[in-house]
């Protein structure tokens, strides 16, 4: 089916997995990253027992999974410490029963997108530029995620959603550049994928395509041949913003990953989110630049976390998030210090903190 079909498609909740986005037709043989998506572990207790944690942990994970239930790659399971539930990829990932409570601004909005949808799927906040969603399924559930209560499928996420808004984009020359996020844009497969960016190469007025995607980290097997072949035939090169919060995100295979992607003329950068727990001290984003500099992704954004609900406990206050950056700025070149921003509903851009 292509992207212009009347016929919507059941989307999924970011990190519930494979959906009709990444679906083959009948018959045919699945690509590695679909076998790895399809095998993804989604059961919190079966979680704990390949990471050898104890049992409790389990138990809280499945109650506070509620509406956003768990989903992990293997490849980044495999990445992850034995033993240690405090392990900086899994806190990423495994529900927490702090979840459960959120204080008074911590919301299912927070950046108000509902109310800045230009035409179904498409958000519009800022001059020049416009946000496709082009699925609402990912290949891991990031508890952190801002998106965790985005009602995808009342938004017209599906295949005449995303024939509507290719329509606006179409309608408004004052959109030049296009992101395609989600979701993941990368679990639409290779036919999928070249449908969709072959539409938006046919507008004239669209001179940029952003590809916002964790796959080159959580499962890079999903940088196939063809993908590298497909974005190495655009007109300009494809801008693709990976995300990796962690230096233990990236290991050789997203190495190899990255490189290929380089291979086909695309600007690479990376953002991060600042969580409590994961990445805010000094060592571990100063290892973040650095290994992000020798795979040659260039540090983009890091982002001060959004307040949606259920994620008050990843909060960064904004004081030790300045001193961080500051101490990075003395021990790293410019290019190498990423952007300290928080995206605040109503402004003409991100703000940047530091």
């Amino acid at each position: 089916m292509t992207l212009d079909s009347t016929q919507p498609e059941p989307v999924s909740a970011p990190g519930a997995g494979p959906s009709a986005e990444g679906r083959r037709e009948r018959g045919a043989p699945r690509e590695r990253w679909q076998v790895e998506l399809a095998e993804a572990v989604r059961d919190p207790g079966e979680l704990c027992r390949l990471l050898g944690l104890d049992a409790t942990v389990a138990a809280e994970a499945r109650r506070a999974a509620g509406g956003f239930p768990l989903l992990v790659p293997r490849p980044f399971l495999e990445r992850m410490a034995a033993g240690d539930p405090h392990d900086p990829l899994l806190r990423q990932v495994l529900p927490l029963g702090v979840e459960l409570v959120s204080p008074p601004g911590w919301v299912a909005d927070p950046l108000e997108e509902a109310a800045a949808l230009a035409a179904p799927g498409l958000v519009k906040k800022y001059d020049g530029r416009a946000l496709l969603l082009a699925t609402g399924a990912c290949a891991v559930h990031c508890r952190y995620c801002f998106r965790r209560e985005f009602p995808y499928a009342g938004h017209g996420v599906s295949s005449a959603g995303t024939a509507a808004a290719l329509a606006a984009i179409a309608a408004d020359p004052s959109i030049r550049e296009v992101i395609l996020s989600g979701g993941d844009p990368l679990l639409l497969d290779d036919d999928r994928l070249t449908d969709l960016l072959g539409q938006l190469v046919a507008i004239s007025t669209v001179t940029r395509i952003r590809i916002h995607t964790r796959l080159p980290v959580v499962l890079p097997s999903r940088v196939t041949r063809r993908l590298v072949a497909l974005l190495a035939d655009l007109p300009h090169p494809a801008v693709i913003v990976i995300h990796a919060n962690h230096p233990a995100e990236l290991g050789p295979d997203q190495a190899a990953a990255v490189r290929d992607l380089a291979s086909s003329r695309a600007i690479l950068l990376n953002q991060a989110v600042l969580l409590a727990g994961v990445n805010d001290t000094l060592p571990v984003l100063l290892g973040l630049s650095e290994r992000l500099l020798a795979i040659g992704v260039l540090p983009y954004y890091l982002h001060l976390p959004d307040r949606v609900v259920g994620t008050a406990h990843f909060d960064v206050p904004e004081e030790k998030a300045v001193g961080l950056i500051d101490s990075l700025r003395q021990k790293l070149s410019g290019y190498g210090v990423p952007r300290l921003v928080r995206e605040v509903p109503g402004e003409a851009s991100k703000v940047t903190i530091a």
